[in-house]
């Protein structure tokens, strides 16, 4: 297409601004090149409704484009052969694929690599289909296949048949190869870490149809619903079928499950009904010499899916009513009765566009499971500034002190009870398992002899005993150290796929606890049991698969902190530290991955990060202005205060009580000059709180309610709605004050994805520098492997830390001091962390063409000659539409105060004219 003019977004439902236009062609011309680019816009310039006119424009077009093609070969087929060809495919684009036959030929072969399972597979799963809670991916040609043995209970054994149900059956491999066996441990394998608990394969899934798809992903809830409230503005929500996904949590309608709360555990109960409901209805059992007969009936699954037409039902009502978000699948379940989550996922496959959350799309085990194709597809990751972080972040693995202690336990317990009865392949996986968790507990309470692994109470107090640290070691040494080098974990892993076994002994557990309930004292550490036992083995499985990993794609983290109520005291953790891999896989596959979003700047930094393959000069990058004019912006770097303090938020100076005192009485005079909405981001929760509580005991806090309300970001997300309704309120009917204060916090839910147009935001607050804290050790392991990154040798990178034999204590100093050892990399990601979160909190406010807001960045570093400092100066990392108006020295507050009257005076009276 040619470039410039209107009639190319025929769809977009406004006349659209130029820098609308510009971003559109931006983007339709990266989806006619393919590859990667990045389209930055900024927040309040309308660029989800740019996105989606001008992507599923260039999908219209293709499609119009290959019927032209079809309809030239079709009469060239005639002209040949006198006959038009039989082809009646869907006459929508067949993922541009030149031989379709030999591709449905090669998909009904491979259907594993698109998520589908082969028949072997099929009939192996169809055994026990929850054994997929173990769902990470495995590569399974690096495994043999299981021979398949019945159980086999040898007629003199005693076994009650209450128990006869936890034994597994005969587990057999091949003996080459096998436990203990393996010599070269760390060589690169086709093992991928996924930490996602959305995978199973379920009985919805259907054959998927070659062709193009949209996939469109961000990261919250309500991003993903204004995404869908901007598509029902245009005709495509006419044109195409359009599906919303999300999580068990969003989507479950089983009341019993929904009150368990915690998603992990909702996960587990909803894939339990799926296994019970595969199960018989009923069982018929003998009890040997007496004849004595005993039925059981297992569960019938969840009523949500007992009957399939009500799930085709919900598909025909979804085909009816067109596009719909999350909150309009669930009440259509609600009314159905039937499962909105299993419902909207069946309908993967007929979708031309396809709207999920950030997980969902970049969890490669999430992709199969749903059975997401991306080949030669289009990717759109919207909100990307912090991709590479919440990329790698998916792959972590984790495993706390209790958790361990508690696996432990319920396999020793298991183990004695059916020791005599399992055949030597189960015994010795066993066997392993428990040296596993014995060598994983000693390095957690340090103790060498296992003196202390029986019981909690022994468990916690070695803990106290000892230091309270974190130090983080590599894959071989970690497994070195433990002397469990010469474990196969992924002939283990591949029999806790297989086996079942973390049912069966979680059954087991869980029948054992049932009839000791009520006795005073618990065995064996029961009383440390801190959520579900199959939590915790999904733990250990995800934490073994962690070691499967490459030597040098994460860190293991071992900390040995205190039990606290606030804390979940010792564990160990992966941390991935690489995402080229994992993005890789979505690049390679996908005709274009587009990411979009308000700044995405630096881009030098994510391509290295994500896809450094990718030339500089080949990755396609546009930004665009913002759409207000510089008028309706004021931002002021605000460096001194009421009475004449310099402002300085830094870790050592905050919280002293001059300081807090100093921000309360700005906020108090803030608040007779700015009408309506004030927004004021703190750096953390405990800053927060603690400020708060400053004013309170002051008397400021007093002298500020006079003015305005005050409401304070709640911890809990569920809690969110109900203050920001309230904070809106007294905004819309301020009498007798004039408008609220809200007081959020950087990171949190509000400076995501909460948007505060108008009387909502007036003015946004900043105060200080939101650094993250230079204690946190996954923190500091990405800034050495960052800072390592482009180098060609690695005896020349610096050493940046304490030596691998020391350990970290949360020593705020001993963190600077590694950044400040960074030559450039490091400390760039450590401050782009800092002012990538400045940008999301400040781009909360301008939200449309006629808004206007004030931003006030309350620091003398906003303001101090750069030259005196370690790191950049922080406005040149601001987006360019703040930083082209930013007043970035103010001789006193007296001068803030003038400007910001003269500026709310001038939007006012512009308004009114």
């Amino acid at each position: 297409m040619e470039n410039g003019g209107e009639a190319k977004f025929p769809a977009f439902p406004y006349k659209p601004y130029s820098i609308q236009i510009d971003f559109m062609n931006a983007l339709y011309h990266s989806l006619d090149k393919g590859g990667v680019s990045m389209l930055e816009s900024p927040t309040g310039t309308g660029k989800t409704l740019s996105i989606i006119c001008s992507a599923l424009q260039w999908v219209l077009d293709q499609r119009q484009k290959d019927q032209s093609e079809k309809r030239v070969e079709s009469d060239e087929k005639k002209g040949k052969n006198g006959e038009i060809s039989s082809d009646d495919e869907p006459d929508w684009i067949k993922n541009f694929v030149v031989n379709k036959d030999n591709q449905v030929d090669e998909k009904k072969s491979k259907k594993n690599k698109h998520g589908f399972a082969s028949e072997k597979y099929k009939k192996r799963m169809n055994k026990d289909s929850h054994r997929d809670l173990f769902s990470r991916n495995i590569d399974e040609e690096s495994f043999p296949e299981n021979k398949e043995c019945k159980r086999s209970v040898k007629k003199n054994d005693v076994v009650d048949l209450d128990d006869n149900e936890f034994l597994l059956e005969e587990y057999e491999s091949e003996e080459e190869g096998g436990i203990g066996s393996l010599n070269s441990k760390r060589k690169g394998n086709k093992f991928t870490v996924n930490s996602s608990s959305e995978e199973e394969e379920d009985e919805f899934e259907e054959e998927e149809e070659v062709k193009l798809k949209v996939y469109f992903c961000s990261r919250t809830h309500s991003q993903l619903s204004q995404f869908v409230k901007e598509l029902r503005k245009t005709i495509f929500a006419n044109e195409m079928n359009v599906v919303s996904l999300g999580s068990r949590k969003n989507f479950c309608i089983n009341e019993e499950v929904l009150r368990l709360g915690n998603s992990t555990q909702i996960n587990e109960r909803c894939l339990e009904l799926q296994k019970s409901k595969k199960k018989e209805i009923s069982k018929m059992k003998n009890l040997g010499a007496e004849g004595k007969v005993r039925r059981t009936k297992a569960s019938s699954g969840c009523p949500m899916l007992r009957k399939h037409k009500l799930q085709k039902q919900f598909r025909d009502e979804i085909s009816h009513q067109g596009v719909l978000d999350i909150e309009d699948l669930v009440q259509l379940g609600r009314n159905i009765g039937t499962c909105p989550y299993y419902g909207s996922r069946s309908m993967i496959t007929s979708a031309d566009l396809v709207v999920l959350p950030y997980q969902s799309l970049l969890s490669k085990a999430s992709r199969e499971a749903l059975g997401l194709n991306l080949k030669d597809s289009i990717v759109i990751i919207d909100e990307a500034h912090n991709l590479a972080d919440s990329l790698i972040s998916m792959y972590d693995a984790k495993i706390t002190l209790s958790q361990l202690e508690n696996i432990h336990s319920h396999i020793e317990k298991y183990f004695g009870r059916f020791r005599g009865l399992l055949g030597p392949g189960n015994r010795r996986y066993i066997q392993t398992l428990l040296v596993l968790t014995r060598a994983f507990l000693r390095v957690l309470l340090n103790d060498k002899d296992g003196n202390r692994l029986n019981t909690c109470p022994d468990a916690e107090k070695g803990v106290r005993e000892n230091k309270t640290f974190d130090s983080s070691m590599a894959i071989n040494d970690f497994l070195f150290s433990l002397n469990i080098d010469n474990i196969n974990l992924i002939k283990l892993l591949q029999y806790i796929k297989e086996s079942n076994i973390m049912h069966k002994v979680s059954g087991y557990g869980d029948k054992m606890t049932t009839m000791q309930k009520g006795s005073a004292v618990k065995e064996n550490g029961e009383s440390c049991d801190n959520g579900s036992i199959l939590s915790g083995f999904q733990a250990l499985a995800n934490m073994l698969l962690s070691l499967t990993n490459n030597d040098g794609d994460g860190r293991i983290i071992i900390s040995r902190k205190r039990l606290s109520s606030s804390g979940q005291g010792a564990y160990l953790k992966y941390v991935m530290l690489t995402g080229e891999k994992i993005f890789s896989e979505i690049v390679h596959e996908a005709h274009a991955v587009l990411l979009a979003g308000g700044t995405l700047q630096p881009i030098e930094e994510t391509r290295e990060r994500l896809f450094p393959w990718l030339p500089s000069d080949h990755l396609h990058f546009f930004s665009c202005s913002h759409i207000v004019p510089p008028e309706s912006i004021l931002p002021l770097a605000v460096s001194h205060g009421p009475s004449g303090r310099s402002f300085d938020f830094s870790y050592g100076s905050r919280s002293s009580s001059t300081m807090m005192e100093e921000l309360g009485l700005l906020l108090r005079n803030l608040a007779t000059v700015i009408p309506e909405g004030i927004v004021v981001f703190f750096s953390s929760f405990e800053y927060e709180g603690q400020v708060y509580d400053a004013w309170k005991t002051s008397g400021i806090l007093e002298r500020i309610l006079k003015k305005k309300h005050i409401f304070r970001e709640p911890r809990k997300n569920t809690e969110i709605e109900v203050i920001l309704k309230k904070y809106k309120e007294a905004i819309d009917n301020p009498a007798p004050k004039s408008g609220a204060i809200l007081l959020a916090v950087v990171g949190g839910k509000i400076s995501e994805g909460i948007n505060f147009s108008d009387g909502m935001g007036r003015c946004i607050v900043m105060v200080g520098l939101p650094y993250p804290s230079p204690s946190d050790i996954e923190l500091l392991e990405r800034v050495k492997h960052i800072e390592s990154l482009g180098d060609t040798s690695s005896t020349e990178i610096p050493k940046l830390s304490i030596s691998e034999e020391e350990y970290y204590g949360g020593d705020v100093q001993s963190g600077f001091s590694i950044l400040r050892s960074c030559r450039r990399r490091g400390k760039e990601y450590y401050e782009n962390l800092c002012m990538k979160a400045v940008n999301q909190s400040i781009g909360r406010a301008i939200r449309h063409v006629n808004d206007y807001a004030a931003i006030l960045l309350v620091d003398i570093r906003y303001a101090s000659d750069s030259s005196k400092r370690s790191f950049s100066h922080p406005s040149s990392k601001l987006p360019q539409w703040i930083k082209e108006s930013l007043v970035s020295a103010t001789n006193n507050y007296g001068e803030v105060h003038k400007r910001l009257h003269q500026f709310f005076r001038f939007n006012k009276n512009r308004n009114c004219n």
